[in-house]
Order: structure tokens, then C-alpha cells, then sequence
């Protein structure tokens, strides 16, 4: 299905038939060229019009759609939109250290909760899927960073993706035009490599991403075409 709005697509054609077919051409690529499975390059469609710093109604309830034509299951998709909810952590990933630092700075003592039994935090420990980037708010409140790992420990110990596909998910998530969270990015690329993911493959997931930025027509294009209606103009 891709990443185009049907209507605003063929407005766009009636106006630039020449950009739209260069345009349409470019986002397809990913979608069609067989390096993803399609059921998976539409679950990437969900993830990155799902997540908390997009949240775009129209594009997840397209890709949904799309990834159940393609075999997707409930939970598969039911996953992706926790894991578009817990990525939420980077504003405590980006603002814990900075908070540790200027109150530091400012001779402020920075309040830190009693550090009591941590399970969720101990288990990411033992298995060695804990990050240093977490350290910061761990510190400031252990509690509530366990409560938080428990969420996500119930998300990424599931069987319902391959640590592959959980990785490649990630990289869509944090490397997304909405997102751009390069730590995060980073870690996903090497995980995605450790377990087994080709360049070509990571590559196809980045050109996903790049794809979604023709929401831009999906959105201003039906809302131009309304206006210049409204106005009586055609130019």
C-alpha cells in the first residue's frame, strides 16, 4: 500500500504528474523490491506513524490495514504500538544527565529515591540488555525506572518478533525523521548487525523512513486543493 493518501496522490498527479511519478517511484522502492518482507515493511508503516512523536491517525490505520492483508497478526501489531509508547523513555535518556549536570553545576542537590528492590532492572542487568544511557534516571528514581523496565521487559522478551525484527523496529523508530535519536540509532544498527541483519536490509528500513516524509503532500495537499476551491482559484 505504501506510504501515499490515494486522494492526495492523484490531486498531485492531476498538478505535477512529472515530480509525482519521481516522487511515487522513489517511496515505493522499499516497499516493492522484495529486501523486507511486505507483511514486515507494513508493520514498519505502524511503527512509524504510531509512535509518540508522530501519531498520525491516518497513516497507522492505512498501514494496519495494510499489515493485516499481509498476513500480520493482532499481536505483532499490538507489540509495535507498545513499542511505540516506551520509546517515550528518551525524554529521560536526553534529560536525566542533563538534569545531574546543571544541578551540579548549580550546587543543587539533586533528589534521589531511596534505592530499594529493583527486579525489572536486575533482570536487564543479568542479561546483559541493560544501557549505560539508563544510569542517570536510575539514579534519580530507581522505582519508578523499574516500573518503566517492567514495561518494557513484558514488550521485548516476548517471542513475537525475532531479535532481528526487534532491532530492525527499533532502528525505524529512533532513526525516523520525527525522532532522529542518534544514541538510539546507533545501538539498534549494531544489534541489528549482531543478530544477523544485512547493511542492505538496515538500509531498506532507513528508506522506510525516508519514505513517510510524503506525509507532508498527504496532508497539505488535500487541505491546498480545498482552499484554492474555496477561493475560486485553480492556479
Amino acid at each position: 500500500m505504501g506510504p501515499w493518501e490515494d486522494a492526495a496522490l492523484e490531486t498531485l498527479r492531476n498538478w505535477d504528474p512529472s515530480w509525482s511519478a519521481i516522487a511515487a517511484t522513489m517511496t515505493d522502492a522499499p516497499c516493492e523490491n522484495g529486501v523486507l518482507p511486505r507483511k514486515f515493511v507494513e508493520l514498519v508503516g505502524v511503527a512509524l506513524n504510531a509512535a509518540c512523536t508522530s501519531l498520525n491517525p491516518e497513516g497507522t490505520r492505512r498501514h494496519i490495514r495494510a499489515a493485516l492483508s499481509a498476513g500480520a497478526a493482532r499481536d505483532e501489531i499490538l507489540t509495535i504500538l507498545k513499542m511505540a509508547s516506551v520509546m517515550a523513555i528518551h525524554s529521560c535518556s536526553l534529560g536525566a544527565p542533563i538534569l545531574l549536570e546543571e544541578a551540579a553545576k548549580a550546587g543543587v542537590q539533586a533528589a534521589k529515591n531511596a534505592h530499594g528492590p529493583t527486579p525489572a532492572c536486575d533482570r536487564m542487568r543479568s542479561a546483559g540488555q541493560w544501557n549505560a544511557a539508563w544510569d542517570p534516571f536510575f539514579a534519580l528514581d530507581p522505582h519508578w525506572t523499574d516500573a518503566f523496565m517492567a514495561t518494557g521487559v513484558a514488550i521485548y522478551a516476548g517471542k513475537t518478533f525475532t531479535p532481528k525484527e526487534v532491532e530492525l523496529l527499533s532502528i525505524a523508530f529512533d532513526a525516523s525523521y520525527t525522532h532522529m535519536y542518534s544514541p538510539g540509532t546507533r545501538r539498534h544498527i549494531r544489534g541489528a548487525l549482531a543478530a544477523g541483519a544485512t547493511a542492505g536490509e538496515i538500509m531498506e528500513v532507513l528508506k522506510l523512513c525516508v519514505s513517510q516524509g510524503v506525509q507532508a503532500c498527504n496532508l497539505g495537499v488535500p487541505i491546498l486543493a480545498e482552499e484554492l476551491e474555496r477561493a475560486g482559484r485553480t492556479d
